[in-house]
């Protein structure tokens, strides 16, 4: 019924289903989903393989189901995505314990997303935001399945980098997500208010190594690369209590909400993994789908738009399209707000400018902590639960020769905004 892939570009914890992952189940989670009441589903084969590569993600545990299942109208097949929590014992599980991610993502796909559709639908726009979610479960497991969306033709980049129009796609999405959002605010404000457990607010997350030697393997780059030194002095004066400012940073933003226009539920976690593409033909695009919302929460939308700077674009879209790109997503954001008719105070594209960089302690955590792993998990074999607890793998990539060039070209940026002083 299951193989086990012999393949070391997939997560160990993903090459052999649970237990409970079985026939039964299967036929319990395509009853519920059958239009008809009173059909009975027979499943007759079932297979299952990793649903992503390594790399691709952590904070979960992902399957292909293939399935050929029989009912009252005939004999079906089908391909499910099967997302569930990590039960085994170990570093991902300790991670991750006790947070809401799995409760927030959840919510998300059955509750705000369909929302978010409804509100855009209202005014004739049907643009897809979220895979359509057939069941989902937080006891005796919990559990998301939706449809397959390789199945439609989406894949993940994972052979080459993100073009433009690609990237303009993610953030003409991101901006609709965030409009409606605000929509949402304005007319129902108690809606959003459970969604506040962002990368911070994760009770283990702090206690991480990787967090606390970012910016000490960081500083220690600036010494070593003549271009760099003369950024070396502010970064050792931050150093010593880096996290610590950090932290406080975000601590005070959710302390003293501003909801005003630019409080939105951000994705919280925009990277290229994340995301799925679809062309018509090899030079046709069609469409992308925004994945994985395990850490999305109100706060500033500037955390998203900065995330997406670093995680989305190449370090040549970063020097060259850097601008271009924000006040494309302000475009779409403003022109999608007045189409749906949000009635609160506008954005403008001052204002967003304005709040881009106000907080750097977690732009130089993107820098020196995130972006040393993205380059990294450019290599398929790189594990990443291996980079999140081997110190000596983390320090080798925060010395690679793409990483060196991309923080030449991000600091030399940074430096002419001011932000590199005290």
């Amino acid at each position: 019924m299951s193989g086990k892939p012999d393949n070391n570009q997939y997560n160990d914890d993903e090459l052999v289903p649970p237990e409970w992952l079985n026939s039964e189940f299967i036929a319990h989670v395509l009853e519920a989903h059958e239009s008809e009441s009173e059909s009975v589903v027979k499943v007759i084969d079932l297979s299952f393989s990793p649903a992503s590569a390594k790399g691709d993600h952590y904070a979960s545990i992902m399957f292909r189901a293939k399935v050929k299942y029989t009912n009252r109208r005939g004999e079906f097949q089908k391909s499910l995505i099967i997302k569930t929590m990590p039960e085994a014992e170990g570093h991902k599980k300790d991670m991750l314990g006790g947070s809401p991610i799995f409760k927030t993502e959840m919510g998300l796909y059955t509750k705000v997303l369909p929302e978010f559709e409804r509100i855009l639908r209202q005014v004739g726009d049907n643009t897809k935001l979220y895979v359509n979610c057939i069941y989902h479960s937080l006891v005796p497991h919990q559990v998301l399945i939706f449809e397959d969306l390789v199945e439609m033709g989406y894949f993940v980049l994972r052979d080459r980098d993100a073009s433009l129009e690609e990237i303009r796609r993610v953030l003409f999405k991101l901006a609709k997500w965030h409009a409606a959002s605000l929509k949402v605010q304005q007319e129902q404000p108690e809606f959003l208010e459970p969604y506040t457990h962002g990368l911070f607010e994760m009770p283990h997350v702090l206690n991480e190594p990787f967090l606390k030697t970012g910016m000490e393997f960081f500083v220690e780059l600036l010494g070593k690369e003549p271009e760099l030194h003369k950024y070396k002095p502010y970064f050792e004066s931050i150093k010593d209590n880096f996290l610590e400012r950090l932290v406080e940073e975000w601590k005070d933003i959710r302390r003293n909400q501003q909801k005003d226009e630019y409080w939105v539920l951000c994705h919280g976690d925009l990277h290229l993994r994340n995301i799925m593409f679809k062309y018509k033909d090899p030079g046709s695009f069609e469409d992308c789908m925004l994945l994985d919302f395990q850490i999305s929460n109100l706060f500033p939308l500037a955390f998203d738009l900065v995330y997406s700077i670093y995680m989305l674009l190449e370090p040549e879209h970063r020097w060259h399209n850097w601008d271009e790109l924000i006040n494309y997503y302000f475009a779409v954001l403003e022109d999608v707000l007045k189409k749906i008719g949000y009635e609160g105070v506008m954005p403008t594209q001052s204002g967003l400018w304005q709040r881009l960089h106000q907080h750097k302690y977690y732009e130089f955590f993107l820098i020196s902590t995130f972006l040393p792993l993205m380059w990294a998990l450019r290599d398929k074999s790189v594990d990443f639960g291996d980079l999140l607890q081997n110190e000596e793998n983390r320090r080798k990539c925060s010395f690679s020769v793409g990483y060196i060039k991309d923080v030449k070209i991000v600091l030399a940026r940074l430096d002419q905004l001011g932000l590199l002083s005290a």
